[in-house]
């Protein structure tokens, strides 16, 4: 409780005062002497070359998390001696005796999160072949919910709908590079998901004066993995790994990385559609026990799923 409002009251600070010091800029730019104007002109030019510098760095970080920092998580996750646990996989059972214990539900949707998706749920819930078609042309989402929906008939509608819901948003989640609280808490959208969202799957980051969100190449694995995981839930333990390449735009390596170091057996499968008349897709299987595969870079694996 004390660190609680210790931090309130640093954050209060150091606002006020941030905001003190665009009053005194304002104030010397309208009143200031030569020499104060110059002073804050070159304050000012110094600032834009550190935010540059800044933004460089910042999208070397993301070029090296996008070519080789998944191998390295991949790696992590295949070597670690604490396999159970890792930097972006969600949690795991490695001696789990059925597929659905390995990732387990409750531990990608919390019991608390699972009640309040029964309201934004609804209309997946009580979908009709009107509205199905009103969200496949408004492409409001994505390839692999939308086929989902399509088989909702006969099974049990009311957890699927909620699971398909979150599995949606956290596509959507996926594909922003900057998240807004007030952006993503659309009319129906639980404050329960919402808060676990800013809190476990972006990064804080200060630019331009302010503190935001964003979803960092690592997050973005993160967000990846926990995907993978509910759609293998959803989809009886077999996932289209390349409609969720296609939802969440990344390369079909990246994807079978991750998918690889969640110990999936990777597959090929011929599937047609209205579109194709024959395309071959990527299937991640969750089997037991796990599937092993070499690290990356020929490490030695020190330990057995």
């Amino acid at each position: 409780m004390f660190l609680n409002v210790l931090m309130c009251i640093v954050f209060f600070l150091f606002f006020y005062f941030f905001s003190l010091f665009e009053q005194v800029d304002a104030l010397i730019e309208a009143f200031g002497t030569n020499k104060q104007k110059r002073a804050l002109s070159s304050r000012r030019l110094n600032q834009v070359g550190s935010e540059i510098l800044s933004q460089a760095m910042a999208k070397a970080a993301e070029e090296i998390i996008e070519y080789k920092g998944t191998k390295e998580l991949v790696k992590e996750a295949i070597c670690s001696d604490e396999i159970e646990s890792s930097l972006f996989l969600p949690p795991r059972d490695i001696n789990a005796d059925k597929p659905e214990n390995v990732y387990k539900l409750d531990d990608l949707i919390s019991p608390v999160e699972y009640a309040s998706l029964e309201a934004p749920s609804e209309p997946f819930r009580n979908l009709t072949t009107e509205s199905l078609q009103q969200m496949i042309d408004n492409k409001q989402h994505g390839l692999i919910v939308i086929q989902e929906l399509q088989e909702l008939t006969g099974k049990d509608c009311d957890h699927l709908a909620r699971c398909l819901w979150y599995l949606d948003a956290l596509i959507k989640l996926s594909n922003m590079k900057v998240v807004k609280r007030k952006e993503l808490m659309v009319p129906g959208f639980p404050s329960t998901i919402c808060g676990k969202f800013m809190k476990h799957f972006t990064v804080t980051t200060f630019k331009n004066g302010r503190v935001q969100n964003s979803v960092s190449g690592t997050m973005n694995s993160k967000i990846v993995a926990h995907v993978i995981a509910l759609a293998l839930h959803i989809c009886d333990f077999e996932v289209d790994l390349t409609l969720l390449q296609r939802d969440m735009k990344l390369t079909e390596n990246r994807i079978l990385e991750i998918a690889k170091a969640m110990g999936l057996k990777i597959t090929k499968r011929l599937m047609f559609s209205s579109n194709a008349l024959g395309e071959t897709h990527k299937i991640g299987v969750l089997t037991l026990p796990l599937t092993v595969y070499k690290p990356p870079g020929g490490i030695k694996k020190r330990k057995k799923m």
